[in-house]
């Protein structure tokens, strides 16, 4: 009887390990064939950029592709919304940014939760934008540009790639500390060539997109959006220099469907933490105005959160909609 009993309670052991067992073996094998990481936006973008880079370097170290595929439209919500329904495998994944904060709030109904169906996999990097204006407003610093915009009040106009983009959005941060009036107009051919023609006169743009314009005297840089100066400009200001509480910055991540495998997930965060301190990939990061920002999957997640509430009180107070 003794003995039937032991048995009973090695069977017991057995069966509350094994089913363990598989998902185990699954992750230390992880990946077996190769996997996508899609990007809600065109390619050539900077999110594009870092996505090709993370996925190069990923392919390089575990031996299996990760191809990159590129499904745009509805600022980002159509692209985010195929990994939410995706098979939790870690063979799809999402590269992950600031617009996906945003669209939590934008986008009324949508058919997935931000927060909720997405996993959290790992921080890649964030940075600056650039406040840049045509050289033709006469201002050389942030508070004489403000002093000219409350001069001229809704005579000033404001690019940016279009409604609720994170140009955007930084631009109508910019008018909420600083109590002045911009006209916003989205670009349809650019925001950049827009600025330069002189149909806008001020865009918080990408420093990828116009360091090399800034330098030869095409546009004029004013200001970083983040809280500290940027080693792409290092003698640009950060516009919280000179106005208080404003602090913005573009971020990219890597998430997978909600219920991924947490070995899978580690695996992947263990991976990627190890790319972003290899030196090649921080001299093309710094190229794209990005400082790599390795975190834990939990710490990732919890900044996703505090991102997506920090500017939900932004498009609210200014009241804007998707285009």
């Amino acid at each position: 009887m003794e003995l039937s009993r032991r048995k009973l309670l090695h069977l017991a052991a057995g069966g509350v390990s094994l089913p363990a067992l598989p998902r185990l073996a699954s992750a230390q094998s992880y990946p077996t064939r190769p996997a996508r990481i899609v990007v809600p936006f065109p390619p050539g973008q900077a999110t594009d950029t870092v996505a090709r880079l993370i996925g190069q370097s990923l392919t390089e170290r575990l031996g299996q592709g990760f191809v990159i595929e590129n499904r745009t439209g509805a600022g980002g919500t159509i692209g985010t919304e195929a990994v939410a329904h995706a098979p939790p495998d870690g063979y799809t994944l999402l590269l992950n940014g600031l617009s996906g904060a945003f669209n939590a709030t934008l986008y009324r109904k949508p058919d997935f939760d931000f927060l909720r169906d997405l996993a959290p996999v790992a921080s890649l990097g964030g940075g600056p934008y650039v406040m840049m204006i045509n050289p033709s407003v006469p201002a050389k610093t942030v508070p004489e540009f403000v002093a000219y915009a409350k001069a001229n009040p809704g005579k000033l106009n404001m690019g940016s790639s279009g409604n609720g983009s994170v140009s955007h959005v930084f631009g109508e941060l910019f008018k909420m500390t600083t109590g002045i009036e911009l006209v916003h107009v989205p670009s349809r051919g650019g925001y950049i060539t827009d600025l330069i023609g002189g149909q806008t006169q001020v865009v918080f743009g990408t420093i990828a997109a116009s360091i090399t314009l800034i330098g030869a005297g095409k546009l004029r840089a004013l200001a970083v959006t983040t809280a500290a100066r940027s080693a792409a400009l290092p003698d640009v200001p950060a516009i919280g220099e000179t106005v208080p509480g404003y602090d913005g910055s573009q971020w990219y991540g890597i998430c997978a469907p909600r219920n991924t495998p947490p070995a899978i997930v580690d695996k992947l965060n263990g991976e990627i933490n190890a790319v972003l301190g290899e030196p090649n990939l921080k001299a093309r990061f710094a190229d794209l105005g990005v400082d790599p920002t390795p975190t834990t999957p939990a710490g990732f997640g919890k900044f996703m959160v505090s991102e997506t509430e920090k500017w939900a009180n932004v498009i609210r107070t200014a009241k804007l909609k998707p285009e």
